[in-house]
């Protein structure tokens, strides 16, 4: 058995492809519109794992969108997808700036989680040992749930 990946609704393609690839950094690997069935499937992995010489064995998102529209709601036994990064500050940096909400913020250096357009959450991991809490962070507060 092998990992293939994890889907997700969106409501919006377009937002939430700037939400994954432009805040969150992830790469565009391949997109399916499908006429007769309505919706758009659309794959993505890391830009680590998206350099590897068999793009098939990387971990991927596949985001479904349905042309017709359909209100989603929120699955919290669904719990999160998570991803490390090589600087939790700079990442979170990153996201803040593209006007994404910092809902757990890494006061500790190591952990933070924030929420896709759909409300999908997602952790982000310090790769190896947590850095050194620093300002703002390690003052800043939750906001909402993660």
């Amino acid at each position: 058995m092998k990992y293939l990946h994890t889907m997700v609704r969106v409501s919006d393609l377009e937002r939430s492809l700037q939400f994954y690839c432009q805040a969150l950094g992830l790469t565009e690997v391949s997109r399916k519109d499908s006429e007769a069935g309505r919706f758009t499937l659309v794959f993505l992995t890391s830009a680590a794992d998206s350099m590897t010489a068999d793009i098939d064995s990387a971990p991927m998102i596949e985001l479904t969108y349905n042309w017709d529209g359909e209100r989603y709601t929120e699955g919290r036994n669904f719990g999160h997808l998570a991803y490390s990064v090589e600087n939790i500050y700079h990442s979170c940096e990153r996201l803040m700036a593209n006007g994404v909400i910092i809902n757990r913020p890494p006061r500790d250096g190591r952990m933070a989680f924030v929420r896709s357009p759909d409300n999908i959450s997602i952790e982000l991991l310090q790769q190896g040992t947590a850095l050194p809490p620093v300002e703002p962070w390690a003052s800043m507060g939750n906001i909402g749930e993660w």
